[in-house]
């Protein structure tokens, strides 16, 4: 009996040690990276950036958002944003507002183009991961009966995008986002697509 229990604990042990290591190597690698960026790393209001988008469409259909964000640049290619959205549809004589929150992150794989492709082009080209919370009118977007006025829908999306600098904190971004769970209530685009800026 007490050889079963060995036999038992080994991979438990096994899998400790292998974690021990992992947790290690993570330290190791951030004590490496902390000194190497301690020099180089701007002041944390530097890092810090502001924008987001707006959209406007009049007309048989009425759509109108609002998105402004505040983001960190973490490291320098990757960033975090969060921010507010606020939409306004109108149909005919059917409208609905929809709010809500995103939280996104952003990889820059190329930050120039041009050092690849000489063309005087000046594009960066990144990756986009994003989480968004929205608040739908019942009314609106389901057949009755209604447990509640509002629900809440929860969409992942993720793509890609290219990034114009127009200054040397700003940018205009045109990002191309698909919805990875789909609600069936024809929020997105397939795919969405957003211009916004940051500056």
């Amino acid at each position: 009996m007490m050889m079963f229990s060995e036999k038992r604990c080994e991979p438990v042990k096994i899998l400790r040690r292998a974690g021990f290591i992992m947790f290690l190597l993570f330290v190791s690698f951030l004590a490496v990276y902390s000194q190497q960026k301690r020099v180089e790393a701007p002041p944390f209001k530097e890092r810090l950036f502001y924008g987001g988008s707006f959209g406007l469409q009049f007309g048989t259909y009425t759509d109108i958002a609002i998105s402004p964000i505040v983001g960190l640049w973490v490291l320098p290619r990757i960033n975090i944003a969060a921010g507010p959205d606020f939409r306004y549809f109108k149909f005919y004589s059917d409208n609905t507002t929809i709010y809500g929150g995103k939280l996104y992150t952003e990889i820059v794989f190329l930050q120039d183009l041009d050092n690849i492709i000489p063309l005087g082009l000046h594009l960066g080209l990144f990756l986009h991961g994003e989480y968004e919370a929205l608040s739908l009118e019942s009314s609106y977007f389901k057949d009755p009966p209604y447990t509640s006025k509002r629900f809440l829908l929860n969409t992942f999306l993720a793509g890609g995008g290219v990034r114009q600098q127009l200054g040397q904190r700003s940018s205009m971004n045109l990002t191309f986002l698909w919805a990875l769970n789909d609600s069936g209530y024809g929020i997105y685009g397939s795919p969405e697509i957003r211009v916004s800026f940051i500056f």
